[in-house]
């Protein structure tokens, strides 16, 4: 991914790339995204970047020992420097609905903002609204007070989110609508394909927005708008 395609990525919403990427395809079916409705930082928050991942639990403490607890902990921090750039971390809380532990707070958030990458995307627990890093968004399941027993269960393995299934190494776009993994095919094309959709889109647009019409001046529209999105 070149600096104009990141920049055109964040500059729109995740469900504009989920459009494009139909676009792109030529068809409709595509399946790479995420379930349900999130929870986020900052509502204008935008997330583009090649994913890093990791699993963590809260619910009771680890059973391992102490040394290998601290030693994944660090092993976990160092696999989250390294990576492409730009890079987003994607973290799945494996207690699910009863996720408890806050992982993403004032101080990890700070962390991986350090780290280069350039938000989370997680089914766990988020806390410190007010003093998150800023311009470093988090999607999240929920949001709760403690960090319980919040540790790292692994790292660099596929993980489900939000019913999405993320690779390390995928490109994804997330925000207030949730995530879409990117086709690696799709790449190449994906900046002609917003642009058509929004060529497309904006012949509605222009025959409806602050407008009266008839069904005919609808119909001559939309006949339009499908020639133009095919």
């Amino acid at each position: 991914m070149d600096n104009a395609l990141f920049s055109l990525l964040k500059s729109v919403d995740t469900p504009s790339v989920c459009n494009a990427i139909e676009v792109a395809q030529g068809q409709r079916g595509f399946n790479g995204f995420t379930r349900g409705t999130p929870l986020i930082s900052d509502p204008t928050g935008v997330m583009v970047g090649y994913v890093r991942t990791a699993r963590i639990s809260a619910v009771a403490p680890p059973t391992a020992p102490a040394d290998e607890i601290k030693a994944r902990r660090m092993g976990y921090y160092r696999y989250m420097s390294e990576g492409p750039r730009p890079g987003v971390c994607v973290v799945e809380d494996v207690d699910g609905a009863a996720a408890v532990g806050a992982y993403w707070g004032e101080v990890n958030t700070n962390i991986h903002k350090a780290f280069g990458l350039s938000g989370t995307l997680t089914n766990g627990v988020m806390r410190d609204l007010g003093d998150l890093a800023p311009e470093y968004p988090v999607v999240a399941g929920s949001i709760g007070p403690s960090h319980a027993f919040v540790h790292v269960v692994d790292f660099d393995q596929p993980v489900q989110v939000f019913g999405l299934t993320v690779a390390p190494g995928d490109l994804i776009h997330a925000d207030r609508h949730g995530a879409v993994v990117i086709p690696e095919d799709v790449v190449p094309r994906l900046a002609e394909a917003i642009s058509a959709m929004q060529r497309a889109e904006g012949i509605v647009f222009d025959a409806v927005k602050g407008k009266r019409i008839t069904f005919e001046d609808f119909e001559a529209a939309w006949a339009a708008f499908e020639a133009a999105r095919t």
